[in-house]
């Protein structure tokens, strides 16, 4: 394959922080790669000196000369007054820039060369290319060209920043964290697109199902060193094991050994001297080996619930819109005490209104909430890092409380539960700004628990937050004595926390599905397989011709039939002749009265006798003629 991307010896810390050391991989042409590791230990920062935004300490990277390359930062930004047209197609790319002044005067006509654009979209052969545009475009749920950036919410904005880097179909693609603020809908076809596409990529995403469905390697950053796993996620979480393993089997090897070796360094102490250096120097690599530790710190969630009664909340026939947008029209729901719920649906449908209302953060139109007087709500909101910056980690906290309650009668100090959650001691004294995104979410995380709440509501939980987090608090969840509710885009997630789903399908349509967001899948996949089939055949049944029927056996003339139908063929001629000489009598003027009325009586019986016989005849004739008009 040919090499795209070559990193050698790559080095980065912040201060006294070392973040990793001497780190070398590369990205080779059609591979999807994915960097996994705890938050703070450098994803965005490896990604960014790779994207050329920082500069690292030590190291070479080497890029294929020409390679085009695009990323997608985790935290999209674009000029506030700049248009969604103008975000998406801002590229270096010739026949982007053409398709973009095209676009631009569709929209305002007046403004713009028309027949030196289409002269440009000629010589670029930009039509196809346009074409594929509109289709990532209509995919992404962009339609509205003109609006402005600042008027976007933070998932339209990462839609559209995720339209610009696939529309400029760059060899190599870069995503940091790309899931994050998608709905369910809209992940499923990035991963589906980039499961087909050719481009190589490099990414780091907390979805474990988009991991495993997407990727082709995975490299992971521990203890500041970079391995590589030539498989899924799947196969990387197999193999990882077995390197742990190995390692812990090296280590309490060279325990071993440094024991024996440590007993002979202080044997005679005076004759040290004398002994064989080489195996002094070995003796310090043997302790070198010995004290290595594998980092398996992981956080640990151990917080009591409060007390909770039987009654939870009860939604009493509630509605809310916005203009012409409902949310919920007359909704009912009984909530069930230790009850897991899962919310879904795409952006803008109102997930997250229903839990501002069930919260009290907003009104209802009508209805209620009655909500059990035991509920203590633990919010977790997807925009809740409302931090002051300028804070100290433990200050943070200390606002909170100087205690928290592990039930029991234990009770820890706040600075022994921020160790909980990873925040030494050293941490813990860092301002917020010194903090990851990740870092600061578990922060967030750590505040909404140390309230001992026995009913949580978590709106995104998993964004920014590592893998290794994730799987603490699902472990947490699914024991916690409590009632969760889980707004999220994290299918792994959803699948191991609710019992079912409430389905926000938009327009106060909403559906409780019982099951988990797999189980849901394929249902909705069934039911949609069913629907087509039906449109199939019921547009079968309205394309088919109707069947022709059957030919009329031609009956055949009597011998009677047919002698009569030969006399009428001779009677009716005779008669129009003998009516002819009648009219040429008539208008002669040589015949007398009597002989005028005589002439006119026969006329009209002549008359009589001609259309009865020839009424006769063409019955006769319809017996005897065959379809194809013989006799």
């Amino acid at each position: 394959m040919i090499s795209y991307l070559q990193i050698e010896n790559l080095s980065k810390s912040f201060g006294d922080k070392l973040l990793f050391e001497h780190i070398s991989f590369g990205i080779a042409e059609k591979q999807k790669t994915a960097l996994i590791a705890k938050n703070g230990a450098g994803k965005t920062t490896l990604l960014n000196i790779i994207a050329g935004r920082e500069s690292a300490d030590e190291g070479r990277i080497t890029a294929r000369r020409d390679l085009r390359m695009a990323y997608l930062e985790q935290s999209p930004g674009f000029p506030e007054n700049l248009s969604v047209l103008d975000a998406c197609l801002r590229s270096d790319n010739e026949v982007v820039r053409t398709i973009a002044d095209y676009e631009k005067s569709l929209i305002n006509p007046d403004g713009a060369d028309l027949s030196e654009i289409l002269a440009r979209m000629d010589l670029h052969k930009a039509w196809d290319y346009e074409a594929r545009i509109k289709q990532i475009l209509g995919k992404l749920k962009i339609f509205d060209f003109e609006q402005k950036i600042g008027e976007l919410s933070g998932g339209q904005l990462k839609r559209v920043a995720l339209g610009n880097v696939l529309i400029c179909e760059p060899e190599l693609l870069i995503l940091d964290e790309p899931t994050n603020h998608l709905d369910l809908e809209m992940i499923e076809w990035l991963e589906d697109y980039l499961k087909q596409t050719t481009m190589s990529l490099l990414m780091v995403t907390h979805d474990r199902y988009f991991l495993d469905r997407v990727c082709t390697d995975i490299f992971e950053l521990d203890s500041r060193r970079l391995f590589h796993y030539a498989g899924n996620y799947s196969y990387y979480l197999e193999k990882r094991q077995e390197r742990i393993d190995n390692f812990s089997a090296e280590t309490e090897r060279a325990n071993n050994l440094y024991r024996k070796e440590l007993d002979w360094m202080r044997r005679q102490p005076q004759a040290r001297a004398t002994k064989a250096k080489s195996r002094i120097d070995r003796f310090y690599e043997i302790e070198q080996r010995a004290k290595q530790r594998h980092q398996a710190d992981t956080v640990r969630l151990d917080v009591k619930a409060s007390y909770l009664g039987s009654k939870i909340f009860e939604a009493k026939y509630v509605s809310k819109a916005y203009g012409e947008l409902k949310i919920l029209d007359n909704f009912y729901y009984n909530f069930a005490r230790y009850e897991k719920m899962g919310v879904v649906g795409k952006n803008g449908t109102g997930k997250t209104t229903f839990i501002k209302m069930l919260l009290g953060e907003v009104k209802p139109d009508s209805g209620s909430f009655d909500i059990g007087e035991t509920i203590v709500f633990g919010y977790y909101s997807q925009d809740g890092l409302h931090f002051d910056e300028n804070m100290k980690v433990l200050d943070v906290v200390r606002e909170i409380a100087e205690e928290v309650d592990l039930g029991n009668g234990r009770r820890i100090s706040v600075s022994q539960f921020l160790q909980h959650f990873l925040f030494t001691p050293e941490t813990q004294h860092n301002h917020v700004h010194k903090l990851s995104g990740g870092e600061k979410r578990r922060l967030y995380l750590c505040t909404v628990l140390m309230k001992n709440p026995n009913f949580l509501v978590l709106d995104e939980p998993t964004n920014d937050l590592d893998i290794v987090t994730l799987n603490i608090l699902e472990d947490y969840l699914q024991s916690f004595k409590g009632c969760v509710i889980v707004v999220s885009h994290d299918r792994y997630f959803m699948d191991k926390i609710v019992d079912h789903l409430l389905v926000f399908n938009g327009n106060a349509d909403i559906k409780d599905f019982p099951g988990n967001y797999s189980d849901y899948r394929e249902w909705k996949e069934l039911k949609e397989e069913i629907e087509r089939e039906n449109r199939r055949d019921n547009r079968e049944k309205k394309e088919q011709k109707p069947s022709k029927p059957e030919k009329e056996k031609v009956r055949k003339l009597t011998f009677g039939e047919k002698k009569e139908f030969e006399d009428l063929e001779r009677e009716i001629p005779a008669l129009e002749e003998e009516q002819s000489a009648i009219t040429q009598q008539l208008s002669s003027g040589a015949l007398s009265h009597n002989e005028i009325m005589t002439a006119s009586r026969r006329f009209a019986e002549i008359a009589d006798l001609i259309e009865e016989k020839t009424m006769r005849w063409l019955e006769l004739s319809e017996i005897g003629i065959d379809p194809k008009g013989h006799f």
